[in-house]
Order: C-alpha cells, then sequence, then structure tokens
C-alpha cells in the first residue's frame, strides 16, 4: 500500500509548500520542524493501523477501559536526514524502541552518476514479530532505503513494515515494494522525475544539508 499525503489537502500540504520553497527552506530551524511535523502526522495515521488491546485505567472517580497500543514498534531513522522526520514519528510513539543506520552514496571516481550504496553503522534491537517504521526523507531511486532495510532484517523478521517519506518518486516506491513484501510506504508528497544524479524533480533539495549545513564527504 502507498499513500500520497498531499492526495488531499491536510496541513501536510502547508508544511510540504514550506519545506519547497527556496525562501522559506533557507531557515534551518523551520525546516527541520516541518520535517517533524510531517513525521508527527503520518505517525497518526499509521497508529490506525496497528493493533490494539483494552486496558482498564484507573481515574480520581472510577475506572475506564481503553485501548492502547498492543506492541510498541520500532523506529529506525537513516542518518542524518532521517533524525528530524524520526523525531517527529517518536514523539507521537514516545514508548517505542529505536534504530539508527548510517547510509551513504559512494560514487566512481570516473563517472559520477554511478554509484553505489553503502551502510557502514547500524544499532538495532530485535525485531522479531515487530512492527518496523523507517524514516528516509527522500525516497529517490530507493536504492539507500532497499540496503538499509536489508541490513535491519538480519536482526529479525519484523511484522509490518512502514516507510516514511517527506517526498518520494514513483521509481522508488516501485524498487521498493519489488524487494520486500507487507511493506506500507506513507509519504508527504510523491514527484515524477529523477535527474541523471538521482535528485528528485521539482523536489526540494538535499533534505540532510537543508536541516543540518552543507557537508564535505570523503
Amino acid at each position: 500500500m502507498t499513500t500520497n499525503l498531499s492526495n488531499n489537502y491536510s496541513l501536510i500540504s502547508e508544511y510540504m509548500y514550506e519545506l519547497r520553497d527556496k525562501t522559506v527552506q533557507q531557515d534551518k530551524q523551520k525546516f527541520r520542524l516541518n520535517i517533524e511535523r510531517i513525521g508527527e502526522l503520518i505517525a497518526y495515521e499509521i497508529s490506525k493501523e496497528i493493533k490494539s488491546k483494552e486496558h482498564e485505567v484507573e481515574t480520581v472517580l472510577g475506572s475506564k477501559n481503553i485501548n492502547i497500543i498492543a506492541n510498541q514498534p520500532v523506529i529506525a531513522s537513516i542518518m542524518r536526514a532521517g533524525i528530524p522526520l524520526h523525531n517527529g514519528i517518536l514523539r507521537m510513539f514516545d514508548k517505542a524502541d529505536n534504530a539508527f543506520i548510517s547510509a551513504y552514496r559512494k560514487h566512481n571516481e570516473l563517472d559520477e552518476n554511478d554509484f553505489r550504496i553503502l551502510v557502514e553503522y547500524l544499532s538495532c534491537p530485535p525485531l522479531d514479530d515487530r512492527i518496523l517504521i523507517v524514516a528516509d526523507p527522500m525516497l529517490a531511486t530507493g536504492a539507500s532505503l532497499v540496503a538499509c532495510i536489508k541490513e535491519l532484517l538480519k536482526y529479525g523478521k519484523p511484522s509490518k513494515i512502514h516507510v516514511v517519506s517527506v517526498l518520494a518518486t514513483y521509481e522508488g516506491i516501485e524498487n521498493v515494494k519489488k524487494n520486500f513484501d507487507n511493506v506500507s510506504i506513507w509519504c508527504g508528497d510523491i514527484d515524477d522525475e529523477l535527474t541523471a544524479k538521482s535528485y528528485i524533480v521539482p523536489g526540494l533539495g538535499d533534505a540532510g544539508d537543508l536541516c543540518y549545513g552543507e557537508k564535505i564527504q570523503s
């Protein structure tokens, strides 16, 4: 299942507008905040699909049976751009366990358009029968996300995988679906085009740089 939350108007449309606006996005704090807000809203949508259990709570005047999460999820983020999105999701699922993974494009020195995905760090709890929520703000080709999920699955078999992206492409979505069953993809919006360097068009730019400043990568 793929859900584009910009198909119908909601507050996500307002935050996507500001994330894309090249003048507004120069405010790093606002840029991070808007990604966090999208994470919060998508987490709310995901919560509707998570199994619950009835639990009795005691108030000062009596008791009440209320449905609560039956099994807390694991939230995984692909650093560094995934951190604000992770924080937004975690703010809603505040009892969740967490995983962190690093991945980057290693470009061919002879052809900058040719690259492979390297995963060099992963910290993760056991995943067997857990709900896994993976925060990756920019789902372009899907290559880095696929590589990261494959590494995460070495820690167990989740009961369900939810991918949360601020912005995706149809190519990236199909790549993820081709590689994994039982995955739902939640997007703030979806764009059609990728450049030769695999950047999303019209996109919004480099989410990591806009969150935290430009980098020197060696």
